[in-house]
């Protein structure tokens, strides 16, 4: 009988051996040569969290050039997923996820039933946060040999960016602070927003921002900018914003983009590509108020030169009208000076000229009075001639008299009556 058991099976002259054998034998094996904790470096696949167990078995690999090289399963328990969790948290500000470089202390170890398995014990996440900022060196790099990195800076807002296209999340407090703020203004500006809500954090984001993005520029000219505003977060839970991708997208965006993503310690990759970035949304909202008050001021400056301006070229004109009118008195002055010295040399001539008509005619009647003394009968009658009259009337013509009429003669001194015969 207890030959019988010893006995092994074969198949072609070689022996056959039970699963479990083989199972065993691994183990022994892995347990004699894996009998320590190894640090091991890989990326988590999948997390595979279980919340009702609180264990998670991650999916671990190794890829090169973006293909995996090397894949094996781990093993979290639930109270020391609890802890790794907690300390993650505290130090990246976000829990563990995948799509993340790791730094784990673990166990190699196998059993029939669940295979070979890493058991984590501890993860460290300032390796996790070093892999990021080694990523997002990379990145940087990257898009400055492609001459991307300063592409969004290079857009010009406008003098008034008035429409504003917005990528955040209604319900977020980072957009409620942004709206609040832009819309109670002191100054009263007014905006147009319109708002493209996505998904700001984790993996998602990656495909959700991109996405809205596309969609603002299918409508770019309907804006003037676009802001992309959230609240705080830890340095894990902002990393997606050090994607390539996103990066891209937001530095050959045709708008200027304007990041208020709410983190103070450090800059992200979309940050520095984007054509502003500011640390809160409140920032953010500042910023495009005070460009409204720039130009404001511009105007007030304006007014103020132009009203300058005016009251300096009203003080000119005043002053020119003022020489002009002292100019046109002296001259009118001299004017009327020279008219009237023309009129009273006028009246003078007119009046030497009325004096010497005047004489003239006086001359002229003197000689008129002189031959008409000279005419007068009595001078004829002085010089011998008489004048024969009829009735008181001269007689001109002998037909004017007959026969037996009395005719008197008179001459300078007395008359002679005759009869006609």
């Amino acid at each position: 009988m207890t030959n019988k058991l010893t006995q092994r099976e074969t198949f072609q002259d070689r022996p056959v051996y039970t699963l479990s054998e083989i199972t065993k034998s691994i183990e022994s094996v892995i347990g004699k040569n894996y009998n320590r904790a190894y640090y091991i470096k890989a990326e988590i696949l999948k997390l595979n969290y279980y919340p009702h167990s609180g264990h998670c078995y991650p999916e671990l690999v190794e890829k090169e050039n973006g293909k995996i090289k090397a894949q094996l399963r781990g093993v979290i328990w639930s109270t020391q997923f609890r802890n790794i969790n907690e300390r993650f948290v505290t130090i990246t500000g976000e829990s563990l996820k995948e799509d993340i470089s790791i730094l784990c202390l673990a166990t190699i170890e196998f059993s029939a039933q669940h295979g070979l398995n890493l058991h984590i014990q501890d993860i460290e996440p300032i390796y996790t946060l070093g892999e990021m900022a080694r990523n997002k060196r990379e990145v940087i790099e990257k898009l400055k040999k492609e001459q991307l990195f300063l592409q969004n800076k290079q857009k010009k807002l406008p003098v008034v960016p008035k429409k504003i296209a917005i990528i955040s999340v209604e319900t977020s407090k980072g957009y409620s602070d942004f709206m609040i703020t832009l819309q109670q203004n002191s100054w009263h500006y007014r905006f147009q927003t319109t708002l493209f809500p996505s998904i700001l954090q984790g993996d998602k984001a990656l495909i959700s921002m991109p996405h809205q993005l596309a969609e603002i520029a299918k409508r770019h000219q309907e804006f003037d900018c676009v802001v992309i505003v959230r609240g705080g977060g830890g340095d894990a839970g902002m990393s997606c914003y050090d994607d390539y991708k996103l990066a891209v997208a937001v530095a050959t965006f045709p708008l200027p983009v304007i990041t208020g993503i709410g983190h103070s310690t450090n800059e992200t990759v979309t940050d520095m590509v984007a054509f502003a970035n500011k640390i809160t949304p409140t920032e953010v909202a500042y910023f495009l108020i005070q460009q409204f008050h720039n130009f404001a001021l511009q105007v007030e400056e304006c007014k103020d030169k132009l009203v300058k301006k005016i009251q300096e070229l009203l003080q000119e004109q005043d002053f020119y009208f003022s020489k002009i009118s002292q100019q046109l008195q002296l001259t009118v002055g001299k004017y009327n000076h020279q008219k009237e010295k023309e009129i009273q040399m006028l009246v003078q001539r007119m009046q030497n000229t009325a004096n010497q008509y005047i004489l003239k005619q006086q001359n002229a009647l003197h000689q008129s009075q002189t031959k008409i003394e000279l005419l007068h009968p009595k001078n004829i009658l002085k010089r011998g001639y008489s004048i024969t009259m009829k009735n008181g009337k001269p007689v001109r013509n002998v037909d004017e008299v007959t026969e037996g009429e009395i005719i008197t003669t008179k001459l300078w001194c007395g008359e002679i009556e005759s009869v006609v015969s």
